[in-house]
């Protein structure tokens, strides 16, 4: 059982070295208490040595792990100076001194980074101890106004875990019924099974008082009770005394006390110190059968990636050859797999890859068409005195069909755009590589400008085939007595907000939106959106049952609003053409989305509801207001049937559009790009050049895989080491349980101003109300 000391200080130093923590919590003590409490003191009296830095103020900034260890001859090493072994101890508190400033500057700032210091001795008990700063209260000097706070995460980080012992050092000269250090203590500990309470400065109280049923555990008890010490005084630290003098002193102090001479054998730093190293032994046994257990998973979880490691030449060629057909492989199928939505490509907090294609093809390129197809409607004449019926029908279509050829191709940008994003998704797993994962992003993005212009092409001759021939016997047209026939029914039923494809008043879209609204009417709010073609409504929630509003869409249309300055929303507006409020004392209202995706989803949906954007823009030569030239009624109604015709042909062409397009692009650059990464890739990557700078590794994936091999290595070891070990051996018991209710709980801010507000602000207000009824029953009875 003697070993396990060694053992956890070991593992530290494994695991320190390798920069990682394992994520275990090795059992350790932590010294915890106020600035002047006497910690250091009681550290140095461990080691028998003057090491650490003192000063005013917060001289502890960085944890310091102190590991003892009994040994022959007397040295001291860092884990940061490998190899120097300190003997001059003024030395060992310079490296402190230096190394604190490495990390937090010369000034009072702090950092939970921890110094690991191990001290060899023949008078020092095996022992593993962390020195924590000073609890305080008020920053000083250039000190950071929050340090109380700092310096309390700190202490926690340390003390929460179950692993860690707490020795509480409170002073015998203060209120120790208010003590920091126990204070936090029960916060974690509230058991007090890890708590050790010390009282330092014992020397120092008042003439004719005394520690003495605190020291037996009678007045304000700990479960493990308390252990006195004396250290030395500044004076005696000024003068250079020796702290073997120190302790022989101490000795005699607790013989010669009247009140302590009886418990002397149980007072003193020799007693702390072989009481620690007994109860870390006792709780390094206690927590070995966990500690194994992380460790076996850990190695579990190692030795997959590790057996790739174990053989591992850089420079083999056979291997290299071997992983380049390995990552391009893996390559096709997480680029296949992003496209696909399937296995653990799918990114679940955005939408990328194969989602957000089939977003622009079935939501934003149908937005794009639809703006151009509402365009029609905004024709108010036609110049009809130069065409006959059949040819003004027929110049109209060819001119509005040439106009989708713009949104066809910005949906094979967008394609495109969306392609190259998931390619440099996807060689993220070539990082290790770094020539390779350029040279792969490099081949397919050529690839893909390259089938760029053949889907474009393709398109292209799509809509020229569509020019080339007005099909007016398709089954879906409607001819010329059925747009007639509108012409009557659009005169007795005027419709502000045309509604296309046949939406009657089903639901074209659900969702979350953010309604805009000034604080002084409410402020911005999260509603659950419901629009159909005849209105927009909102509710509380998803469930729809508390209806906040009803919007009918009569007049309405869209127009973009800018994002303020610091808005992450995307913001587009709902008005009504009439100049009417459509929203309590409202003309408009604002309504926000996440993303710009959802913006134009929304927009999109709108427009299938028949609500269009502000600024529809139509060629000056394709309309003219209505009022600018008069038409007798004859030529009117000719006017109106050529424009329900190129309403209803359009919509034809716009329907086959919209069913082509994504196959055209699946088909020539989607499906193609899948090919040639399967088939080719791999042959253009060993024709650009030498394969050995290709499967050049990053110095990174180097590092990496020499510091898997030394936590494999480490962990393996600690399990040996363990292994060894017999926990057979039986430990002292927990001590039982005691009243600890004398120690307050900590308070927040808040139950501190409530409990001031208690004692003082409530007793005056009381008092003022006393004299308020005194005086006016004084003026009542005169």
């Amino acid at each position: 059982m003697e070993d396990l000391i060694p053992l956890i200080n070991k593992l530290q130093d494994a695991f320190s070295s390798i920069g990682q923590s394992c994520n275990l919590d090795l059992p350790q003590i932590a010294v915890v208490g106020g600035q002047s409490a006497g910690k250091s003191s009681v550290l140095e009296n461990f080691v028998g040595r003057d090491f650490l830095p003192r000063g005013s103020g917060i001289v502890t900034r960085r944890p310091l792990i102190l590991q003892l260890v009994n040994n022959k001859a007397e040295y001291a090493e860092f884990l940061h100076c490998k190899g120097r072994k300190f003997v001059d101890f003024d030395e060992v508190r310079q490296e402190i001194e230096a190394e604190t400033d490495r990390i937090t500057g010369s000034n009072k700032g702090i950092s939970p980074v921890p110094i690991n210091l191990r001290v060899y001795s023949p008078h020092v008990l095996n022992l593993t101890l962390i020195d924590l700063p000073g609890m305080t209260k008020v920053a000083v000097g250039d000190q950071p106004p929050d340090i109380e706070h700092q310096i309390r995460d700190m202490i926690m980080q340390f003390i929460t875990r179950e692993s860690c012992l707490i020795l509480a050092v409170t002073p015998a000269n203060t209120d120790l019924a208010n003590s920091d250090a126990l204070k936090v203590a029960k916060e974690v500990d509230p058991q007090g099974l890890r708590t050790i309470g010390v009282i330092t400065k014992l020397d120092l109280m008042d003439e004719g008082t005394d520690a003495r049923d605190i020291l037996e555990n009678k007045l304000l008890p700990l479960r493990r009770g308390y252990i006195g010490v004396v250290n030395r005084s500044q004076k005696d630290i000024d003068g250079r005394k020796d702290i073997r003098a120190a302790m022989a002193a101490e000795r005699k102090f607790f013989l010669s006390h009247p009140s302590y001479r009886h418990m002397a054998e149980r007072m003193g730093t020799p007693h702390l110190q072989k009481t620690l190293n007994q109860q870390l032994t006792n709780h390094i046994r206690d927590t070995l059968p966990g500690l194994r257990s992380k460790l076996q998973s850990q190695l579990l979880s190692l030795e997959k990636e590790v057996e790739e490691y174990k053989n591992y030449r850089p420079d083999d060629p056979t291997r290299k050859t071997k992983a380049l057909l390995q990552m391009v492989q893996q390559f096709g199928v997480d680029f296949e797999k992003r496209i696909e939505g399937s296995g653990d490509q799918v990114d679940t907090a955005e939408l990328s890859g194969g989602a957000r294609i089939n977003r622009i093809f079935h939501e934003r390129f149908p937005f794009e068409l639809l703006i151009k197809f509402h365009a029609i409607k905004n024709v108010h004449g036609v110049r009809t005195g130069l065409f006959t019926p059949d040819l003004a029908f027929e110049a109209i279509v060819k001119k509005q069909i040439i106009k989708l050829k713009e949104p066809c191709l910005k949906c094979i940008d967008l394609v495109i755009q969306e392609l190259i994003n998931t390619f440099r998704q996807c060689t993220n797993k070539l990082g290790s590589y770094p020539r390779l994962r350029e040279e792969t992003e490099r081949i397919v993005t050529n690839y893909v400008r390259e089938r760029e212009g053949k889907t474009k092409d393709q398109v292209l001759l799509l809509i020229d085939i569509e020019l080339s021939y007005i099909n007016t016997n398709h089954e879906d047209f409607i001819g010329f007595a059925n747009a007639q026939q509108r012409n009557i029914v659009n005169k007795k039923r005027a419709i502000p907000n045309q509604v296309h494809f046949s939406l009657l008043s089903h639901v074209i879209r659900k969702g979350w939106l953010t309604l805009h609204i000034s604080i002084m009417k409410g402020g911005s709010k999260e509603y659950w959106f419901v629009l159909s073609a005849e209105s927009l409504s909102w509710y509380k929630d998803e469930e729809e049952k508390e209806k906040k509003y009803m919007l009918p869409l009569d007049n309405l249309k869209l127009r973009d609003v800018e994002k303020g300055f610091m808005s992450t929303k995307h913001i587009f507006a709902i008005f009504n053409t009439e100049q009417r409020n459509v929203y309590k004392d409202l003309r408009q209202i604002e309504l926000a989305c996440d993303s710009q995706e959802d913006m134009d989803s929304w927009k999109a949906s709108f427009l299938r509801a028949g609500v269009y954007p502000e600024k529809d823009q139509v060629d000056s030569d394709e309309a003219a207001p209505a009022d600018t030239f008069s038409m007798d009624p004859q030529l009117e109604r000719q006017v109106e049937t050529i424009r329900n015709l190129v309403d209803s042909y359009i919509g034809i062409v716009n329907k086959t559009i919209r069913d082509l397009m994504p196959k055209t692009i699946m088909h020539l650059m989607i499906n193609s790009a899948k090919d040639f990464i399967h088939s080719e890739l791999l042959a253009y990557l060993y024709s650009s050049g030498d394969q050995n700078s290709l499967m050049e590794e990053s110095a990174d994936q180097a590092q990496r895989r020499d510091e898997m091999l030394r936590m494999y290595h480490a962990i393996k070891e600690a399990l040996g080491i363990i292994g060894d070990i017999s926990t057979s051996t039986v430990s002292t018991p927990v001590p039982p349980p005691v009243n600890d209710t004398w120690i307050p709980e900590t308070r927040s801010e808040n139950e501190q101003h409530a409990a001031v507000w208690e004692r003082v602000t409530f007793p005056l207000l009381w008092l003022s109300m006393f004299r308020m009824n005194y005086f006016f029953s004084s003026s009542s009875s005169s």
